[in-house]
Protein backbone atom coordinates (compact mmCIF):
# COMPACT_ATOMS: atom_id res chain seq x y z
CA UNK A 1 0.00 0.00 0.00
CA UNK A 2 1.26 3.45 -0.84
CA UNK A 3 1.76 5.21 2.50
CA UNK A 4 0.92 8.88 2.94
CA UNK A 5 4.24 10.16 4.20
CA UNK A 6 4.13 13.61 2.63
CA UNK A 7 7.50 15.16 3.29
CA UNK A 8 7.57 18.60 1.80
CA UNK A 9 10.59 20.80 1.54
CA UNK A 10 10.11 24.35 2.66
CA UNK A 11 6.86 25.90 1.61
CA UNK A 12 8.72 28.13 -0.83
CA UNK A 13 9.44 25.17 -3.09
CA UNK A 14 6.03 25.98 -4.53
CA UNK A 15 7.13 29.51 -5.29
CA UNK A 16 10.48 28.65 -6.84
CA UNK A 17 8.81 26.05 -9.06
CA UNK A 18 6.38 28.61 -10.41
CA UNK A 19 8.60 31.73 -10.37
CA UNK A 20 6.02 33.48 -8.22
CA UNK A 21 8.33 35.84 -6.36
CA UNK A 22 11.45 35.73 -4.23
CA UNK A 23 11.78 34.11 -0.82
CA UNK A 24 10.20 36.64 1.49
CA UNK A 25 10.67 34.89 4.84
CA UNK A 26 13.54 37.18 5.85
CA UNK A 27 11.58 40.26 4.85
CA UNK A 28 8.43 39.60 6.89
CA UNK A 29 8.45 41.29 10.25
CA UNK A 30 7.61 39.21 13.35
CA UNK A 31 4.03 40.44 13.58
CA UNK A 32 3.31 39.02 10.14
CA UNK A 33 4.85 35.59 10.75
CA UNK A 34 1.60 33.80 11.47
CA UNK A 35 -0.29 35.34 8.55
CA UNK A 36 2.68 34.48 6.33
CA UNK A 37 2.44 30.85 7.50
CA UNK A 38 -1.31 30.72 6.95
CA UNK A 39 -1.15 31.96 3.37
CA UNK A 40 1.82 29.84 2.27
CA UNK A 41 0.42 26.70 3.85
CA UNK A 42 -2.99 27.16 2.25
CA UNK A 43 -1.35 28.01 -1.09
CA UNK A 44 0.47 24.71 -1.03
CA UNK A 45 -1.89 22.13 0.49
CA UNK A 46 -5.48 23.41 0.34
CA UNK A 47 -7.75 21.09 -1.62
CA UNK A 48 -9.68 23.98 -3.19
CA UNK A 49 -6.68 26.20 -3.95
CA UNK A 50 -7.70 26.56 -7.62
CA UNK A 51 -11.08 28.00 -6.57
CA UNK A 52 -9.57 30.82 -4.46
CA UNK A 53 -8.08 33.70 -6.52
CA UNK A 54 -6.07 34.96 -3.52
CA UNK A 55 -4.24 31.60 -3.39
CA UNK A 56 -3.06 31.78 -6.99
CA UNK A 57 0.71 31.50 -7.47
CA UNK A 58 0.55 34.69 -9.55
CA UNK A 59 -1.51 36.64 -7.01
CA UNK A 60 1.47 38.80 -5.88
CA UNK A 61 4.33 40.15 -7.96
CA UNK A 62 6.32 41.97 -5.26
CA UNK A 63 7.17 41.54 -1.63
CA UNK A 64 5.52 44.86 -0.75
CA UNK A 65 2.25 43.78 -2.37
CA UNK A 66 2.29 40.53 -0.42
CA UNK A 67 3.15 42.32 2.84
CA UNK A 68 0.33 44.81 2.37
CA UNK A 69 -2.07 41.93 1.76
CA UNK A 70 -1.05 40.18 4.97
CA UNK A 71 -1.37 43.43 6.94
CA UNK A 72 -4.91 43.95 5.67
CA UNK A 73 -6.13 41.15 7.97
CA UNK A 74 -6.46 41.84 11.67
CA UNK A 75 -5.82 38.24 12.73
CA UNK A 76 -4.65 34.88 11.37
CA UNK A 77 -8.21 33.64 11.83
CA UNK A 78 -9.59 36.38 9.59
CA UNK A 79 -7.07 35.61 6.86
CA UNK A 80 -7.71 31.87 7.08
CA UNK A 81 -11.47 32.27 6.88
CA UNK A 82 -11.13 34.50 3.82
CA UNK A 83 -9.35 31.67 2.00
CA UNK A 84 -12.03 29.01 2.48
CA UNK A 85 -14.07 27.82 -0.48
CA UNK A 86 -17.84 28.26 0.05
CA UNK A 87 -17.62 27.75 3.83
CA UNK A 88 -21.38 27.42 4.27
CA UNK A 89 -21.72 24.78 1.56
CA UNK A 90 -18.52 22.98 0.53
CA UNK A 91 -15.80 23.59 3.10
CA UNK A 92 -17.64 23.49 6.42
CA UNK A 93 -14.75 21.71 8.09
CA UNK A 94 -11.34 23.38 7.75
CA UNK A 95 -10.08 24.92 10.99
CA UNK A 96 -7.37 27.10 12.47
CA UNK A 97 -6.13 26.58 16.03
CA UNK A 98 -4.10 28.99 18.13
CA UNK A 99 -2.70 26.22 20.36
CA UNK A 100 -1.73 23.07 18.51
CA UNK A 101 -1.05 21.19 21.75
CA UNK A 102 -4.79 21.23 22.45
CA UNK A 103 -5.42 20.13 18.88
CA UNK A 104 -2.98 17.23 19.18
CA UNK A 105 -4.62 16.07 22.38
CA UNK A 106 -8.08 16.24 20.86
CA UNK A 107 -7.02 14.22 17.82
CA UNK A 108 -5.61 11.59 20.19
CA UNK A 109 -8.91 11.39 22.03
CA UNK A 110 -7.81 13.59 24.94
CA UNK A 111 -9.95 16.56 25.88
CA UNK A 112 -11.53 18.39 28.78
CA UNK A 113 -14.73 16.48 29.50
CA UNK A 114 -17.13 15.79 32.33
CA UNK A 115 -18.18 12.60 30.57
CA UNK A 116 -21.58 13.43 29.11
CA UNK A 117 -22.62 13.91 25.52
CA UNK A 118 -26.07 15.21 24.77
CA UNK A 119 -28.56 16.43 22.23
CA UNK A 120 -30.42 19.70 22.68
CA UNK A 121 -34.07 20.22 21.79
CA UNK A 122 -36.64 23.00 21.75
CA UNK A 123 -39.12 22.85 24.57
CA UNK A 124 -42.42 21.88 22.84
CA UNK A 125 -44.33 24.99 21.84
CA UNK A 126 -41.29 27.28 22.12
CA UNK A 127 -38.73 28.60 19.65
CA UNK A 128 -36.40 29.98 22.33
CA UNK A 129 -36.53 27.61 25.33
CA UNK A 130 -34.17 24.62 25.28
CA UNK A 131 -33.70 21.34 27.12
CA UNK A 132 -31.18 18.54 26.78
CA UNK A 133 -31.05 14.75 26.84
CA UNK A 134 -27.93 12.79 27.75
CA UNK A 135 -27.12 10.48 24.86
CA UNK A 136 -23.81 9.07 26.06
CA UNK A 137 -22.01 8.67 29.39
CA UNK A 138 -18.31 7.98 28.89
CA UNK A 139 -16.63 5.17 30.78
CA UNK A 140 -14.62 6.04 33.89
CA UNK A 141 -15.63 9.69 33.65
CA UNK A 142 -16.94 12.09 36.32
CA UNK A 143 -20.46 11.58 34.95
CA UNK A 144 -20.26 7.79 35.17
CA UNK A 145 -18.82 8.04 38.68
CA UNK A 146 -21.92 10.05 39.65
CA UNK A 147 -24.21 7.42 38.17
CA UNK A 148 -25.58 9.58 35.34
CA UNK A 149 -27.32 7.67 32.56
CA UNK A 150 -28.29 7.93 28.91
CA UNK A 151 -31.80 9.26 28.56
CA UNK A 152 -31.74 11.64 31.52
CA UNK A 153 -33.37 14.99 30.71
CA UNK A 154 -32.01 18.33 31.89
CA UNK A 155 -33.69 21.72 31.71
CA UNK A 156 -31.30 24.09 33.46
CA UNK A 157 -27.68 24.68 34.39
CA UNK A 158 -26.86 26.34 37.70
CA UNK A 159 -30.63 26.92 38.14
CA UNK A 160 -30.75 28.94 34.89
CA UNK A 161 -33.23 27.58 32.35
CA UNK A 162 -31.54 26.86 29.03
CA UNK A 163 -32.38 29.15 26.12
CA UNK A 164 -31.00 29.82 22.66
CA UNK A 165 -29.12 32.81 24.09
CA UNK A 166 -27.42 31.17 27.07
CA UNK A 167 -26.92 27.45 26.44
CA UNK A 168 -23.46 27.83 24.85
CA UNK A 169 -22.05 29.80 27.80
CA UNK A 170 -23.71 27.63 30.43
CA UNK A 171 -22.66 24.28 28.98
CA UNK A 172 -19.12 25.36 28.11
CA UNK A 173 -18.23 26.14 31.73
CA UNK A 174 -15.55 23.97 33.30
CA UNK A 175 -17.78 23.26 36.31
CA UNK A 176 -21.54 23.49 36.65
CA UNK A 177 -24.56 22.00 38.33
CA UNK A 178 -26.91 20.23 35.96
CA UNK A 179 -30.60 20.48 36.87
CA UNK A 180 -32.57 17.43 35.74
CA UNK A 181 -36.17 17.39 34.56
CA UNK A 182 -39.01 15.09 33.56
CA UNK A 183 -40.51 14.99 30.08
CA UNK A 184 -44.28 14.65 30.27
CA UNK A 185 -46.31 13.93 27.11
CA UNK A 186 -49.56 14.29 29.10
CA UNK A 187 -50.88 11.07 27.65
CA UNK A 188 -51.15 12.26 24.06
CA UNK A 189 -49.71 10.01 21.34
CA UNK A 190 -47.92 12.69 19.29
CA UNK A 191 -45.41 15.36 20.16
CA UNK A 192 -47.46 18.51 20.58
CA UNK A 193 -47.64 21.79 22.41
CA UNK A 194 -49.17 20.12 25.47
CA UNK A 195 -45.92 18.24 26.20
CA UNK A 196 -43.98 19.74 29.10
CA UNK A 197 -40.45 19.63 30.49
CA UNK A 198 -40.50 20.22 34.25
CA UNK A 199 -37.63 20.40 36.72
CA UNK A 200 -37.50 17.32 38.95
CA UNK A 201 -35.45 18.75 41.82
CA UNK A 202 -32.60 16.31 41.10
CA UNK A 203 -29.21 17.92 40.48
CA UNK A 204 -25.61 16.85 39.92
CA UNK A 205 -22.37 18.83 40.06
CA UNK A 206 -19.99 18.16 37.18
CA UNK A 207 -16.40 19.27 36.57
CA UNK A 208 -14.49 18.77 33.34
CA UNK A 209 -11.18 16.95 33.61
CA UNK A 210 -8.50 15.89 31.15
CA UNK A 211 -10.00 12.73 29.71
CA UNK A 212 -8.74 10.12 27.26
CA UNK A 213 -11.63 8.36 25.54
CA UNK A 214 -11.37 4.78 24.39
CA UNK A 215 -13.60 4.96 21.29
CA UNK A 216 -14.55 1.30 21.65
CA UNK A 217 -17.40 2.33 23.92
CA UNK A 218 -19.37 -0.89 24.08
CA UNK A 219 -19.38 -4.41 22.66
CA UNK A 220 -22.06 -7.06 23.02
CA UNK A 221 -22.66 -10.50 21.61
CA UNK A 222 -26.42 -11.02 21.38
CA UNK A 223 -28.04 -14.35 20.63
CA UNK A 224 -31.41 -13.77 18.97
CA UNK A 225 -33.31 -16.72 17.54
CA UNK A 226 -30.08 -18.71 17.36
CA UNK A 227 -28.18 -15.94 15.55
CA UNK A 228 -25.00 -14.58 17.14
CA UNK A 229 -25.08 -10.83 16.57
CA UNK A 230 -22.10 -8.63 17.33
CA UNK A 231 -22.83 -5.07 18.46
CA UNK A 232 -20.08 -2.43 18.51
CA UNK A 233 -20.55 1.17 19.59
CA UNK A 234 -17.51 2.93 18.14
CA UNK A 235 -17.09 6.65 18.76
CA UNK A 236 -13.91 7.74 17.00
CA UNK A 237 -11.27 6.47 14.57
CA UNK A 238 -8.33 7.03 16.92
CA UNK A 239 -5.08 5.31 15.94
CA UNK A 240 -3.93 5.03 19.56
CA UNK A 241 -6.79 2.56 20.14
CA UNK A 242 -6.45 0.42 17.00
CA UNK A 243 -5.49 -2.60 19.12
CA UNK A 244 -8.62 -2.15 21.27
CA UNK A 245 -10.74 -2.16 18.12
CA UNK A 246 -8.99 -5.30 16.87
CA UNK A 247 -9.48 -6.97 20.26
CA UNK A 248 -13.22 -6.30 20.00
CA UNK A 249 -13.33 -8.14 16.69
CA UNK A 250 -11.30 -10.94 18.25
CA UNK A 251 -14.11 -11.34 20.78
CA UNK A 252 -16.69 -11.36 18.00
CA UNK A 253 -14.80 -13.98 16.03
CA UNK A 254 -14.32 -16.19 19.09
CA UNK A 255 -18.06 -15.97 19.81
CA UNK A 256 -18.98 -17.07 16.30
CA UNK A 257 -20.62 -13.80 15.29
CA UNK A 258 -22.36 -14.11 11.92
CA UNK A 259 -24.15 -10.73 11.89
CA UNK A 260 -22.68 -7.37 12.89
CA UNK A 261 -24.13 -4.01 13.90
CA UNK A 262 -21.66 -1.10 14.04
CA UNK A 263 -23.05 1.89 15.92
CA UNK A 264 -21.52 5.06 14.46
CA UNK A 265 -24.30 7.42 15.46
CA UNK A 266 -21.96 9.57 17.60
CA UNK A 267 -18.76 9.04 15.60
CA UNK A 268 -17.49 12.21 13.95
CA UNK A 269 -14.52 10.60 12.23
CA UNK A 270 -10.76 10.32 12.65
CA UNK A 271 -7.95 8.36 11.05
CA UNK A 272 -8.32 7.18 7.45
CA UNK A 273 -5.96 4.27 8.18
CA UNK A 274 -8.08 3.18 11.14
CA UNK A 275 -11.14 3.30 8.89
CA UNK A 276 -9.33 0.94 6.50
CA UNK A 277 -8.54 -1.38 9.41
CA UNK A 278 -12.19 -1.44 10.43
CA UNK A 279 -13.26 -2.35 6.89
CA UNK A 280 -10.70 -5.14 6.92
CA UNK A 281 -12.02 -6.43 10.25
CA UNK A 282 -15.57 -6.57 8.93
CA UNK A 283 -14.46 -8.46 5.82
CA UNK A 284 -11.16 -10.31 5.38
CA UNK A 285 -11.84 -11.73 1.93
CA UNK A 286 -10.58 -8.68 0.02
CA UNK A 287 -7.00 -8.32 1.32
CA UNK A 288 -4.86 -6.33 -1.10
CA UNK A 289 -7.79 -4.78 -2.96
CA UNK A 290 -8.47 -1.04 -2.97
CA UNK A 291 -10.60 0.10 -0.03
CA UNK A 292 -10.55 3.87 -0.56
CA UNK A 293 -8.71 6.54 -2.51
CA UNK A 294 -7.44 10.02 -1.70
CA UNK A 295 -6.99 12.75 -4.30
CA UNK A 296 -5.00 15.93 -3.52
CA UNK A 297 -4.68 19.35 -5.17
CA UNK A 298 -2.38 20.05 -8.12
CA UNK A 299 0.64 20.66 -5.88
CA UNK A 300 0.32 17.29 -4.13
CA UNK A 301 -1.17 15.16 -6.90
CA UNK A 302 1.84 12.83 -6.79
CA UNK A 303 0.69 11.85 -3.30
CA UNK A 304 -2.70 10.54 -4.45
CA UNK A 305 -3.11 7.42 -2.34
CA UNK A 306 -4.86 4.08 -2.38
CA UNK A 307 -5.77 2.58 0.98
CA UNK A 308 -6.05 -1.20 0.80
CA UNK A 309 -7.86 -3.91 2.66
CA UNK A 310 -5.20 -5.48 4.85
CA UNK A 311 -4.68 -8.45 7.16
CA UNK A 312 -2.38 -6.74 9.67
CA UNK A 313 -2.05 -3.53 11.69
CA UNK A 314 1.16 -1.57 11.14
CA UNK A 315 3.42 -2.28 14.07
CA UNK A 316 0.83 -4.63 15.53
CA UNK A 317 -0.56 -8.08 14.97
CA UNK A 318 -2.88 -9.79 12.57
CA UNK A 319 -6.32 -8.34 12.00
CA UNK A 320 -9.26 -10.27 13.43
CA UNK A 321 -11.53 -10.51 10.39
CA UNK A 322 -15.12 -11.75 10.36
CA UNK A 323 -15.36 -12.41 6.60
CA UNK A 324 -18.88 -10.98 6.49
CA UNK A 325 -20.85 -10.26 3.35
CA UNK A 326 -23.25 -7.87 5.12
CA UNK A 327 -22.99 -5.29 7.89
CA UNK A 328 -25.47 -2.97 9.61
CA UNK A 329 -24.46 0.62 10.45
CA UNK A 330 -26.40 2.97 12.75
CA UNK A 331 -26.22 6.72 12.01
CA UNK A 332 -27.46 10.16 13.06
CA UNK A 333 -27.66 13.35 11.00
CA UNK A 334 -25.50 15.66 13.09
CA UNK A 335 -22.83 13.29 14.39
CA UNK A 336 -22.05 10.50 11.88
CA UNK A 337 -19.39 12.04 9.66
CA UNK A 338 -16.18 11.80 7.73
CA UNK A 339 -14.30 8.54 8.42
CA UNK A 340 -17.61 7.00 9.52
CA UNK A 341 -19.05 7.88 6.13
CA UNK A 342 -15.88 6.59 4.46
CA UNK A 343 -16.48 3.14 5.98
CA UNK A 344 -20.02 2.98 4.59
CA UNK A 345 -18.99 4.34 1.19
CA UNK A 346 -15.90 2.13 0.89
CA UNK A 347 -17.57 -1.13 1.93
CA UNK A 348 -20.61 -0.75 -0.34
CA UNK A 349 -18.85 -1.83 -3.58
CA UNK A 350 -17.84 -5.08 -1.87
CA UNK A 351 -20.57 -6.13 0.59
CA UNK A 352 -24.13 -5.26 1.54
CA UNK A 353 -24.24 -2.28 3.92
CA UNK A 354 -27.61 -1.66 5.57
CA UNK A 355 -27.72 1.86 7.07
CA UNK A 356 -30.30 2.55 9.77
CA UNK A 357 -30.92 6.00 11.22
CA UNK A 358 -30.65 9.41 9.59
CA UNK A 359 -28.78 11.08 6.73
CA UNK A 360 -25.12 11.42 7.64
CA UNK A 361 -23.32 14.78 7.77
CA UNK A 362 -21.82 14.67 4.26
CA UNK A 363 -18.04 15.04 4.59
CA UNK A 364 -16.04 13.40 1.83
CA UNK A 365 -12.83 15.40 2.34
CA UNK A 366 -9.79 14.54 4.44
CA UNK A 367 -7.59 16.89 6.43
CA UNK A 368 -4.22 16.91 8.10
CA UNK A 369 -2.59 19.10 10.71
CA UNK A 370 -0.28 21.70 9.16
CA UNK A 371 2.41 23.38 11.28
CA UNK A 372 4.66 26.37 10.68
CA UNK A 373 7.48 23.95 9.96
CA UNK A 374 9.93 23.23 7.11
CA UNK A 375 7.97 20.03 6.42
CA UNK A 376 4.52 21.53 7.14
CA UNK A 377 3.18 18.24 8.51
CA UNK A 378 5.65 17.90 11.38
CA UNK A 379 5.63 19.73 14.68
CA UNK A 380 9.23 18.74 15.52
CA UNK A 381 10.65 21.87 13.87
CA UNK A 382 7.67 24.13 14.36
CA UNK A 383 8.29 27.86 14.63
CA UNK A 384 8.89 28.47 18.37
CA UNK A 385 7.47 32.01 18.20
CA UNK A 386 3.83 30.82 18.06
CA UNK A 387 1.65 27.72 18.46
CA UNK A 388 -0.75 28.18 15.55
CA UNK A 389 -1.63 25.20 13.35
CA UNK A 390 -4.11 24.60 10.57
CA UNK A 391 -6.45 21.71 9.91
CA UNK A 392 -7.36 22.37 6.27
CA UNK A 393 -9.08 20.04 3.85
CA UNK A 394 -6.31 18.67 1.64
CA UNK A 395 -7.77 15.62 -0.14
CA UNK A 396 -11.00 14.11 -1.48
CA UNK A 397 -11.90 10.61 -0.33
CA UNK A 398 -13.65 8.15 -2.64
CA UNK A 399 -14.37 4.45 -2.72
CA UNK A 400 -12.80 2.06 -5.23
CA UNK A 401 -15.25 3.28 -7.88
CA UNK A 402 -14.21 6.89 -7.20
CA UNK A 403 -17.64 7.72 -5.77
CA UNK A 404 -17.70 10.59 -3.28
CA UNK A 405 -19.87 10.87 -0.20
CA UNK A 406 -22.43 13.51 -1.27
CA UNK A 407 -22.36 16.82 0.60
CA UNK A 408 -25.97 16.15 1.60
CA UNK A 409 -24.89 12.96 3.37
CA UNK A 410 -25.53 9.26 2.87
CA UNK A 411 -29.20 8.30 2.85
CA UNK A 412 -30.16 5.47 5.23
CA UNK A 413 -31.89 2.35 3.99
CA UNK A 414 -34.17 2.46 7.01
CA UNK A 415 -35.01 5.97 8.21
CA UNK A 416 -35.29 6.10 11.98
CA UNK A 417 -34.59 8.97 14.37
CA UNK A 418 -33.77 8.78 18.05
CA UNK A 419 -36.63 9.88 20.26
CA UNK A 420 -35.81 11.93 23.33
CA UNK A 421 -38.44 10.09 25.38
CA UNK A 422 -37.34 6.65 24.21
CA UNK A 423 -33.56 6.65 23.78
CA UNK A 424 -33.19 3.16 25.20
CA UNK A 425 -30.07 1.42 26.52
CA UNK A 426 -27.15 1.12 24.12
CA UNK A 427 -26.49 -2.51 23.21
CA UNK A 428 -29.88 -3.67 24.46
CA UNK A 429 -32.02 -5.55 21.94
CA UNK A 430 -34.93 -3.19 22.68
CA UNK A 431 -33.02 0.01 21.92
CA UNK A 432 -34.93 1.33 18.87
CA UNK A 433 -32.16 1.56 16.27
CA UNK A 434 -30.54 -1.74 17.28
CA UNK A 435 -33.99 -3.36 17.41
CA UNK A 436 -34.60 -2.23 13.82
CA UNK A 437 -31.34 -3.85 12.73
CA UNK A 438 -32.20 -7.10 14.52
CA UNK A 439 -35.66 -7.09 12.97
CA UNK A 440 -34.21 -6.65 9.50
CA UNK A 441 -31.52 -9.31 9.80
CA UNK A 442 -33.84 -11.85 11.40
CA UNK A 443 -36.78 -11.10 9.11
CA UNK A 444 -39.08 -10.52 12.09
CA UNK A 445 -41.45 -7.71 12.99
CA UNK A 446 -40.35 -7.48 16.61
CA UNK A 447 -39.29 -3.82 16.36
CA UNK A 448 -42.39 -2.40 14.70
CA UNK A 449 -43.77 -0.82 17.87
CA UNK A 450 -40.36 0.52 18.84
CA UNK A 451 -39.89 2.01 15.40
CA UNK A 452 -43.22 3.80 15.64
CA UNK A 453 -42.33 5.16 19.05
CA UNK A 454 -38.92 6.35 17.91
CA UNK A 455 -40.51 8.27 15.03
CA UNK A 456 -42.08 10.74 17.48
CA UNK A 457 -39.27 13.23 17.16
CA UNK A 458 -39.12 16.43 19.18
CA UNK A 459 -37.61 19.38 17.34
CA UNK A 460 -33.85 19.24 17.78
CA UNK A 461 -31.45 22.17 17.68
CA UNK A 462 -29.19 22.26 14.66
CA UNK A 463 -25.90 22.81 16.41
CA UNK A 464 -22.83 24.19 14.58
CA UNK A 465 -20.62 21.54 13.00
CA UNK A 466 -17.22 21.38 14.66
CA UNK A 467 -14.36 21.00 12.20
CA UNK A 468 -12.47 18.93 14.72
CA UNK A 469 -15.39 16.71 15.72
CA UNK A 470 -16.23 15.97 12.09
CA UNK A 471 -12.73 15.05 10.98
CA UNK A 472 -11.14 12.60 8.57
CA UNK A 473 -7.49 12.67 9.47
CA UNK A 474 -4.75 11.55 7.10
CA UNK A 475 -2.04 9.63 8.93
Amino acid sequence: MKKVKILLLVCLVAFSATSCFDDMDDNIIAGEDINDFVWKAMNFVYLYKSEIPDLSNSRFTTTDEYTDYLNSYASPEALFESLLYLPNEIDRFSGIYSNYFDLQNALSGISLSNGIEYNLYYVPGSETEVFGAITLVLANSPAENLGLERGQIFRAINDNNLTLNNYVDLLSSTSYTINFADYNDNGTPDTSDDDTVELSGINASLTKVSYSENPVHKTEVLNVDGINIGYLMYNGFTIEFDDNLNDAFGEFRAAGVSELVIDLRYNGGGSVQTAAYLGSMVTGQFTGEIYSKLFYNENLASNDTDYLFTNSIDGGGSINSLNLSKVYVLTTSNRTASASELVINSLKPYIEVVVIGENTVGKTQASRTVYDSPTLFSDTEANPSHTYALQPLIAKSTNVNEELVPSTGLVPDIVLSESVNNLGILGDINEPLLAAAISHLSGSSRSSNLTTEASKVIKQLSLPISALQQDMQID
